[in-house]
């Protein structure tokens, strides 16, 4: 048992780490809010996203993986998901034009994890993931009990914390100083084909 257990744990900091080194809505929040308000935004981001992923692990080993892998569910996610990260984008583009503001203040913390919370609600591809890959994982997890989906669960937001506090500490450390505008111009970029592909494949489901 304290075997499988420990092949849970590597095998979903692996997985998780894997997608979360994956550019998308986290990375860009994540640059954009250390710059902003220093290292501690990326742990405080990751904290948002954990509590969302701790609810919808809850949810799968609840049973609502079928639902999420139904046709329009995933259509209408993209639709919906696809505007947001359009709006990200086109944030992201603004702020770069404006400059980066590194404040290591602790105040205003909570918009940080609310942001986390928001963006990953926000992102199709995180619940097209947790759909195919994550509720594997659950499902499996569950054979070993409450302690595996424990196992399960901290072993995949370790990858996240692990990931995005390097990013905190690069760019907290003067990264953002230096190629700011250009990671800006990227994510925003990048965001916003991902929202078009999202809406298009949303829309075309819906009207073919």
């Amino acid at each position: 048992m304290a075997a499988e257990l420990v092949s849970l744990f590597l095998l979903a900091f692996g997985v998780g780490f894997s997608g979360a080194i994956i550019p998308g809505p986290m990375l860009a929040l994540s640059i954009a809010e250390t710059a902003r308000r220093g290292f501690w935004a990326a742990p405080l981001l990751v904290l948002g996203h954990g509590l969302v992923e701790a609810a919808l692990v809850t949810a799968l080993a609840l049973g609502l993986s079928p639902l999420l892998q139904k046709g329009p569910v995933i259509a209408l996610i993209g639709i919906l998901g696809g505007l947001f990260l359009g709006w990200m984008g086109l944030s992201l583009l603004r702020q770069k034009m404006e400059g980066p503001v590194l404040s290591a203040s602790p105040s205003r913390r909570a918009f940080p994890v609310l942001g986390g919370m928001v963006v990953s609600l926000a992102n199709p591809t995180w619940f097209l993931w947790w759909a195919a890959v994550g509720s594997t994982f659950v499902v499996w997890a569950l054979g070993m009990g409450l302690l595996g989906l424990l196992v399960f669960y901290f072993g995949h937001i370790l990858s996240d914390l692990s990931w995005y506090g390097l990013v905190g500490v690069l760019v907290s450390r003067g990264l953002a100083t230096k190629i700011y505008r250009g990671l800006m111009t990227a994510s925003g970029l990048f965001l916003l084909a991902l929202a078009g592909y999202f809406i298009y494949s949303g829309a075309a489901f819906f009207l073919t």
